[in-house]
């Protein structure tokens, strides 16, 4: 394992282990010891990484409060308050998302379906436009303050960027932002379809992200 300090490979794994058991290094160059996790940012926590991540996971995959989680996980032997749920949520549900999205890459088929729908974030409302596949796979989402051009254009852009091509067909409840942003962003040769009965299956996933 590199050094986290000056990177150098010179480093000797020593046979003391963290509380949490994760295995310890001393580099010989800049003469620091540092653990598995130094440099992370799951650094200095009290719990395992995996943990950690579990329990962001069910409280961002279920409709669970924040109690629910720490009363899930008292009764796995976790001790943990409502406002730790909270501080982790803030602060690795954006690491997770990044994974997801490269995950995502090359996953999703060429047939899109791409709406939004309205939502409360802070306290605030907004447009959260999402796009699946044929399949149902999520191919990306994207809030904004306003359903127009502007918002859809970058919605595209990233979309594209995410799975690492552009679709074949796309089909849209025929809002008169998406002809020309799809033109602009991913070009003449994709098929713009203009058919709200076709978008059905979109709108009934929205109700999950709805009710969480």
């Amino acid at each position: 394992m590199n050094c986290p300090y000056c990177a150098a490979a010179t480093t000797k794994k020593q046979a003391k282990k963290t509380k949490l058991g994760y295995a310890t290094f001393f580099c010989s160059q800049c003469h620091h010891s540092f653990n598995e996790r130094t440099g992370t940012p799951f650094n200095y926590l009290a719990f395992p990484t995996d943990i950690v991540l579990l329990v962001v996971l069910w409280r961002l995959r279920y409709t669970l409060s924040l109690r629910n989680v720490t009363e899930l996980f008292l009764e796995r032997g976790f001790v943990l308050t409502h406002e730790t749920v909270r501080d982790w949520e803030e602060r690795f549900a954006p690491l997770i998302a990044d994974h997801l999205r490269t995950k995502r890459r090359g996953q999703v088929g060429t047939s899109w379906y791409v709406d939004e729908t309205y939502v409360k974030v802070h306290g605030k409302w907004c447009y959260l436009s999402r796009a699946i596949d044929r399949a149902g796979n999520l191919v990306d989402s994207r809030l904004s303050e306003k359903r127009n051009m502007d918002a859809a254009k970058p919605f595209f852009t990233q979309a594209v960027a995410v799975v690492g091509h552009t679709p074949e067909t796309v089909t849209t409840d025929g809002h008169r932002s998406y002809p020309r942003a799809i033109r602009e962003i991913m070009g003449n040769d994709v098929v713009h379809r203009t058919n709200v009965y076709l978008n059905n299956h979109l709108e009934q996933d929205h109700r999950g992200i709805k009710q969480r």
